[in-house]
């Protein structure tokens, strides 16, 4: 039985994010705002359950030290496999918006996670500690980037003419709807992919540990890879890479803040050291971009070599 959730799991995910970037881009075409305004929004915010699940989730049974790790470990897997696969299968150009104040506003984001790590007098704790008081300053960063996020969605909208509907276009209605469905089918894929997957870990032998570094790392990032490969495919490059930076700064700002708001998390060493690393690569991969305007396939399978190196060193660790 394992083995047909697995295989029902990964069609879900697929046909979902099939019907999520039609819908999604279709609500962007109908409501004239840039793919990459919903990118960064509806469909970040949508690939992103998995994680909020676990974080939240944790942080409420006061399990919140798995929080850091499972967000600096999915927004590693979002930007250098996620991104990186997409750039293999065909180069992705990137808009003067997400070049100039997005993707910025992501490795921000990271470096102010990193340097909150550090501060115990809000938490008055000597330990390194997430804590409330951060996590209401994370929540209000998270308020700052949707409110600039939706001026800008609103500025387009207002510079962009209006467009005669065809007879045969779906109503914006539907269009909502085949996003529900679509991100309904990758949410419940990716949860019956994951916990199908570990089960079958197991019977080989793999411990909890392994398995939680590779599989259900890998597994709460599913929606963000496949949303972002379809996307690619169909050539919404701006969804694709606006899903990854969304998500990125949805983990960070909502799901962490959110999550330490809850309880304070006490963070271990290596969680430090894969925040330096998030840095670090964040910073990489700026400095090609921002020279190339768009991220090319040399550079997506750095990309990839990148993480696999990663997971290397993290199972070894």
């Amino acid at each position: 039985m394992e083995y047909i959730f697995l295989i029902a799991g990964f069609i879900l995910l697929i046909k979902g994010a099939d019907l999520f970037v039609d819908g999604a881009s279709a609500v962007a075409k109908k409501l004239r705002v840039p793919s990459v305004i919903i990118g960064l929004t509806i469909v970040a915010f949508g690939t992103s359950a998995p994680e909020a699940a676990v974080s939240i989730t944790a942080a409420i049974e006061g399990n919140n030290g798995i929080a850091v790790g499972n967000i600096v470990g999915s927004n590693l897997f979002n930007l250098l496999v996620v991104v990186g696969i997409s750039a293999i299968l065909g180069s992705v150009p990137v808009e003067k918006d997400m070049l100039y104040r997005d993707y910025p506003f992501s490795i921000i984001a990271a470096i102010v996670l990193f340097v909150m790590s550090f501060d115990t007098k809000l938490g008055n704790s000597n330990e390194m500690v997430l804590s409330r008081g951060d996590g209401f300053i994370l929540l209000v960063f998270f308020v700052i980037f949707m409110y600039t996020t939706i001026g800008s969605a609103l500025k387009s909208r207002k510079s962009t003419e209006p467009q005669v509907e065809q007879k045969e276009e779906k109503s914006v209605l539907t269009c909502i709807f085949l996003t529900v469905i679509g991100i309904a089918g990758i949410i419940i894929g990716g949860d019956l992919t994951v916990n199908s997957a570990s089960e079958i870990a197991k019977t080989f032998g793999m411990s909890d540990t392994l398995i939680g570094l590779t599989i259900v790392a890998v597994g709460t990032s599913l929606p963000e890879l496949v949303t972002s490969i379809v996307a690619t495919k169909k050539g919404e490059n701006d969804l694709a890479l606006g899903n990854v930076v969304g998500s990125n700064l949805f983990n960070i700002f909502f799901i962490l803040g959110s999550s330490a708001a809850i309880h304070s998390i006490t963070l271990s060493i290596n969680v430090i050291y894969d925040m330096v690393m998030l840095i670090a690569i964040n910073l990489i991969v700026f400095i090609f971009v921002f020279k190339s305007k768009k991220v090319n396939r040399p550079l997506g399978f750095f990309m990839v070599a990148a993480y696999t190196a990663y997971m290397i060193y993290a199972i070894i660790r």
